[in-house]
């Protein structure tokens, strides 16, 4: 029987180029499961083992690894910072019991860091953070620490203090012990020795140990009432306050080093080990019925309940289809049976393996706690939940957002039409933001996606992982239309052919809803001219007609109805003729509405060096950007703005040009608003045209 407090499950996440996959690397070398470290910018990290992550220096998919540090089992992942693939970090955090956040020294708080904190927050993640990069020019640890509380509102506890800065920096003094760890330049993470704080340092210490007690001690009213009255509480008692007010989420214990050149990641682990919670010690997660309403009951983690288990990723590789699974409760043997909740089957347990990236070791059986990953699941996808088929339950499942950015892609000849087919199926299965259509009309394979990063990675699996040559079309925007004026109008649908006719009256306000409100439907029929078992039949028809906006044929979004009045017959009306009839209203009504196209908007964070700003600012303005606010950091301004989707194409390569390379910018989707007139005018000619020919 494995001891579950000795489990940390934990992921790293960060913004692009923080340091996350080289922070792994190091955590992966102390532990003894890799010999010889590989560098990103090398192309040799152990978890970016898929081509493209090794050329573009960039994480993709998160990777699963589990190693052990002083008795203690790590499950890590490695998950990607860029945000065409916050997916992925959504879909890992959601499975994880702790986290480490990791910061760029001289970076700071960037737009991903954000994004990605602001998913661990919603899933109730304890995290500690590392200040990572402090090597480098313009590393400030102490402006990150002050970044974190005024970005991300959140309370940082500082553990470490840096020895040093950029060049000079050698290594860090534990607050706690009050004692130094200095690294030699040989790059060996085990060449250090621990030594008294150097004497420029001493004031320092002493203000951020006094600071670090303060935050810590009102976890526990004895110790609390203790310090208050002159007694500084031991390093034990510290540790303990510390480990309550974390898994607690109320402050955050921080560190810093530098990890390409094996300095401080020692203590991070010993953090994890001292701060972050056991698979016991997290809120289990609440059961839910198939409709998703909570049944009140827990998955308790405990190897001796019935089994619970979530598909939290699909990866495809040689040897099939690995379905990724954290066990909540429970077991999961070898060959037996489990039952899939969303599609009511059960499938047979094939092979179980513990997954250090991409080699795999086998095991007979796993428990609550672990994450581990299966071979030949047939129908299983991500979010799907396994149980024991005498006791069955659902966790909650995953939620995943609407893509923004679509292409047309066609196999370049009929051999590899079937190839394709199969690709994309595996492709849809292993992440779920990417979606696959085919247009009715036309026959043409629709690939929808996060970004314009997220499906040029896409096309290029297709082509190398597959081996399917297609032909890409140029990108398409998620364009919506909606409406700007309130109307008041009737329908009435009748018709008579031999014997019972059908027979519908309805009396209609439709109006613009609030942004983000989608479609809203409401009754204020008062009488029985429209009895209430046809309010669902008129909901119904104005639902389906949304589909298809009256401009361009785009999806109509913000669009209230209210039924005021109506008639029927005894006879002639039925469920079916009130449908109609509410179909023929939207056709009817939507054009007298002011109807109106609407294009996704854009957040986007640009980074530029100081000399380029004002070319960024004035490409920004361009393309209908609307700057929101300039930030100067020490190595070059941070500019965030909104801009439309589609005046965003072929940027980052735009970027680079103006900057010499050195841009960089993240971009997600914010809302939707009005196109200006030309713009709309020019997409719903391009639309209509495009259909005409299909």
């Amino acid at each position: 029987m494995t001891d579950l407090s000795l489990y940390r499950n934990i992921g790293i996440f960060a913004h692009v180029d923080a340091g996350k996959t080289t922070t792994t690397e190091r955590i992966l070398k102390l532990t003894g499961k890799i010999h010889k470290i590989g560098e990103v910018h090398d192309g040799a990290a152990t978890t970016d083992f898929m081509e493209q992550e090794q050329e573009r220096g960039i994480t993709i998919q998160s990777a699963a690894t589990t190693c052990f540090w002083k008795d203690y089992r790590f499950n890590i992942i490695d998950t990607p910072g860029h945000v065409d693939f916050t997916i992925e970090v959504y879909r890992s955090l959601k499975v994880l019991d702790g986290g480490i956040g990791v910061f760029c020294g001289s970076g700071g708080v960037e737009p991903q860091s954000e994004t990605n904190w602001r998913y661990a927050n919603d899933s109730k993640v304890s995290r500690v953070i590392y200040v990572n990069k402090l090597d480098r020019t313009g590393a400030d640890f102490y402006r990150v620490v002050k970044q974190v509380q005024d970005v991300l509102g959140a309370v940082p506890v500082v553990m470490t203090l840096p020895i040093g800065t950029e060049d000079e920096f050698v290594g860090v003094v534990d607050l706690l012990t009050e004692k130094a760890w200095i690294w030699d330049n040989s790059g060996d993470p085990m060449n250090y020795e621990i030594t008294d704080v150097p004497a420029n340092m001493l004031e320092d210490v002493k203000k951020w140990r006094a600071e670090l007690i303060e935050k810590v001690v009102d976890q526990d009213d004895d110790v609390m009432e203790k310090y208050l009255e002159g007694e500084e509480p031991d390093i034990e008692t510290l540790k303990r306050c510390i480990r309550k007010g974390a898994i607690k989420m109320d402050f955050f214990p921080t560190f810093c080093g530098s990890s390409f050149k094996n300095k401080g990641v020692q203590l991070v682990l010993d953090g994890v080990i001292d701060y972050l919670p056991c698979p016991t010690e997290v809120n289990p997660q609440p059961e839910v019925d198939l409709e998703g309403n909570e049944t009140g009951n827990f998955a308790i983690v405990d190897p001796n309940r019935p089994l619970r288990a979530l598909a939290f990723k699909i990866m495809d590789d040689r040897y099939g289809a690995l379905t990724f699974l954290r066990i909540y409760s429970g077991r999961l043997e070898k060959g037996t049976n489990v039952l899939n909740t969303f599609t009511g089957k059960t499938e047979r347990i094939g092979r179980i393996v513990e997954m250090h990236a991409d080699n795999r070791a086998e095991i007979d059986s796993a428990q609550a706690g672990d994450i581990v990953a299966v071979l030949g699941m047939k129908n299983v996808q991500t979010g799907h939940t396994l149980c024991d088929p005498k006791e069955p339950a659902t966790l909650e499942p995953m939620v995943f957002p609407d893509p923004v950015i679509s292409i047309a892609v066609a196999p370049k000849d009929k051999s590899a039409s079937e190839k394709m087919g199969v690709a994309l199926g595996k492709m849809i299965q292993e992440d779920p933001s990417f979606r696959v259509e085919t247009d009715i009309d036309s026959g043409e394979t629709i690939l929808k996606g996060m970004g314009e990063l997220h499906l040029d990675i896409k096309v290029d699996i297709l082509r190398r992982t597959h081996g399917v040559d297609v032909i890409v079309g140029k990108p398409q925007v998620a364009y919506r239309e909606t409406i700007t004026r309130r109307v008041e109008d009737s329908y009435t649908h009748k018709k008579q052919t031999g014997g019972s006719g059908q027979y519908a009256k309805i009396d209609y306000v439709i109006e613009p809803g609030e942004p983000g409100s989608g479609y809203v439907f409401e009754s204020a029929v008062t009488g029985g001219n429209v009895p209430k078992e046809y309010w669902p039949a008129v909901d119904k028809g104005f639902k389906n007609s949304l589909d298809k906006g009256v401009l361009a044929g785009f999806p109509c979004l913000d669009f209230k109805v209210i039924l005021t009045d109506g008639g029927f017959h005894a006879v002639d009306s039925s469920a079916i003729a009130f449908e109609i009839a509410a179909r023929a209203a939207y056709r009817q009504t939507v054009p007298k509405a002011g109807p109106q196209l609407i294009e996704p908007i854009m957040k986007i964070d640009v980074y530029t060096p100081e000399d380029h700003v004002g070319d960024v600012i004035g490409d920004l303005n361009r393309r209908r950007g609307m700057i929101k606010s300039q930030e100067a950091g020490v190595t070059g301004v941070r500019i965030k703005a909104e801009a439309p989707l589609s005046e965003m194409f072929g940027y980052i390569g735009d970027l680079r040009t103006m900057t010499s390379g050195r841009g960089q910018f993240s971009m997600e989707f914010s809302h939707y608003l009005p196109c200006p007139k030309n713009v709309s005018d020019e997409v719903i000619k391009e639309t209509l045209e495009r259909n005409a020919k299909k």
